[in-house]
């Protein structure tokens, strides 16, 4: 339940802080006053779209913030913010950063929202088969429907592709054949280019390694003032000096591993250099083979791996291609397997749609009888498309609501019969229906009273009551017959303030409500006799309100 709402710079509002009551509360006003932006900041909060025209004129962000009250008690607090700047928004769920759509799931047990157009979606019939889910909870179940079609799809379209024109696969295995060769014939193996590189960069360089490790093996070993002789004496001398002061003992420990280190060093100086190559005739192999890794490189790379790769991939595609008899008969089995699974389910939903679509026509009746139509008659044909071609992530099924509005007419479309006043009614009626059973929530309805009025609007106003016995019911209303039934009365007012546009909401009641309402019966001229009236409507309307609220 809605029970605190809050907005800041959002369109025509500059500030507006609200609490909401339980039962039916009504918000009424002039067109253009500002109604529906109440709406859309309860639609923010819901995870609705954000732009940065929402944002009021000169100002950096705009902010809204509601306070929600669970069914168990427990308050949550939802934030959105919108930067006026690119539009980009932020959602707060009790102070932790959330998305719209953690948004939308979160807000979906706690508010649903009625716009002024949503009753146009009765006359599509794609929509009642949702209408009909949502009355008989099979909402759950369509899900695991809607993941074995796009599983059955998935292998379907599979053993399509596989199912080619015979040229087209032999042109297919040619290619594959000819990639393969090319690949095969160099044979690389993995980072063989890098030590090649490193190999090229030695034989290139080998007259001048090779002198050099001589000089530095002559330096260090043979020659005639070389290192490794004459450390002998070092040695001799560090020992006599360990002998007198200890602090020198760690040197003459550490000599025999420096000996050795040393003599390791020259005679791998002296191998490395009898080692290189340095023929021409070796070079060129290697640059040869490096022009032979770079040229698979820049067709098949751009890195040796990815070459490596494409050749394990290619062989995997030659594999089943001249397997593909073997793999048809898989995928064969993976289809059927795929399509008993989704049929299976299908099959479940469908039977369930079915024994429900009696009891929600029965329903929808009484209901509707409740607001003035007491003699409709309805009925949900179904079409099931026994052709799978037909068949959807929805099911096998199609229904369409048919409606009787009048004795003695046969039942109908309903996208067909209906009047603009019909059609807010039987929407009022299925939210009914659809809110059974969901105690603590706040159902909000933008212009419910389109195309009624007179005596079929005060219905609507007992059953939006009767309605708000069990959940929160937020109603925007152009009709005092409404207004009249509803428990708590807001009135929402515009206004030209130093240049700029306000939009204002405030909570009225006893004598205020009774202008409020002779306005809307009279307009800008209001008689005692209007007021009257106005009296006498809160009086008999608002008995069952006030008696719930008390």
């Amino acid at each position: 339940m809605l029970r605190f709402l809050s907005i800041r710079n959002l369109a025509v509002i500059d500030r507006l802080e609200l609490e909401f009551e339980p039962g039916l509360c009504v918000l009424t006003g002039e067109t253009g006053a500002g109604k529906s932006i109440l709406v859309g900041a309860v639609g923010l909060l819901a995870g609705g779209r954000a732009s940065s025209d929402l944002v009021r004129t000169g100002e950096d962000a705009a902010s809204v913030e509601a306070i929600f009250e669970r069914q168990d008690g427990a308050e949550l607090i939802v934030r959105r913010e919108i930067a006026s700047q690119g539009g980009r928004s932020r959602a707060f769920v009790d102070g932790a950063l959330t998305s719209s759509g953690a948004l939308r799931e979160l807000a979906a047990p706690l508010v649903d929202l009625h716009g002024q157009h949503e009753h146009q979606v009765l006359l599509d019939p794609d929509a009642h088969l949702d209408l009909l889910d949502e009355f008989a909870g099979l909402a759950g179940s369509r899900p695991a429907v809607a993941e074995a079609f796009a599983a059955w799809q998935r292998v379907k379209a599979e053993r399509e592709r596989l199912v080619t024109d015979e040229r087209e696969k032999a042109a297919r295995t040619e290619f594959i054949s000819f990639q393969l060769q090319e690949i095969d014939r160099v044979r690389p193996l993995s980072g063989e280019d890098d030590e090649l590189l490193a190999l090229r960069q030695v034989l290139s360089n080998a007259d001048k390694l090779q002198r050099l490790c001589a000089e530095a093996y002559t330096q260090l070993y043979e020659g005639d003032h070389a290192a490794l002789p004459a450390l002998g004496s070092v040695w001799r001398r560090v020992g006599e000096l360990a002998d007198i002061d200890d602090r020198f003992r760690q040197y003459v420990e550490a000599r025999d591993g420096v000996k050795a280190q040393l003599e390791d060093l020259a005679f791998f100086l002296r191998s490395y250099s009898e080692g290189i190559d340095a023929s021409p005739a070796r070079l060129q192999e290697v640059e040869d083979r490096l022009s032979l890794l770079e040229r698979l490189k820049r067709k098949h790379g751009p890195a040796l791996h990815d070459v490596i790769a494409k050749a394990e991939a290619l062989r995997r595609e030659q594999h089943e291609l001249a397997n593909a008899g073997e793999r048809a008969t898989q995928l064969d089995a993976a289809v059927n397997a795929a399509r008993d699974c989704y049929r299976r389910l299908a099959q479940e939903l469908s039977a369930g749609r079915r024994s429900a679509a009696e009891r929600f026509s029965r329903a929808l009746e009484r209901s509707l009888g409740e607001l003035a139509m007491p003699r409709t008659r309805c009925d949900v044909r179904f079409v099931e498309d026994h052709d799978e071609t037909g068949w959807t992530g929805r099911g096998f099924d199609s229904a369409e609501f048919f409606i009787s509005s009048n004795a003695g007419e046969d039942l109908r479309p309903l996208a067909r019969i209906v009047s603009g006043g019909e059609l807010s009614r039987i929407m009022l009626a299925l939210k009914t229906l659809a809110s059974t059973d969901a105690p603590g929530k706040t159902l909000i309805f933008d212009e419910v009273d389109a195309g009624i009025g007179g005596a079929v609007a005060d219905v609507v106003g007992s059953r939006l009551q009767k309605l708000a016995e069990r959940v929160q019911v937020l109603c925007i209303t152009h009709l005092p017959q409404i207004a009249a039934h509803g428990g708590t009365h807001y009135r929402i007012a515009k206004s030209v303030r130093n240049g700029r546009t306000m939009t204002t909401v405030a909570r009225i009641s006893s004598a205020d409500r009774e202008h409020e309402l002779a306005r809307m019966i009279g307009g800008a001229s209001v008689s005692p006799a209007v007021m009257a009236s106005a009296r006498e409507m809160l009086v008999t309307r608002g008995r069952g309100a006030h008696k719930k609220r008390n």
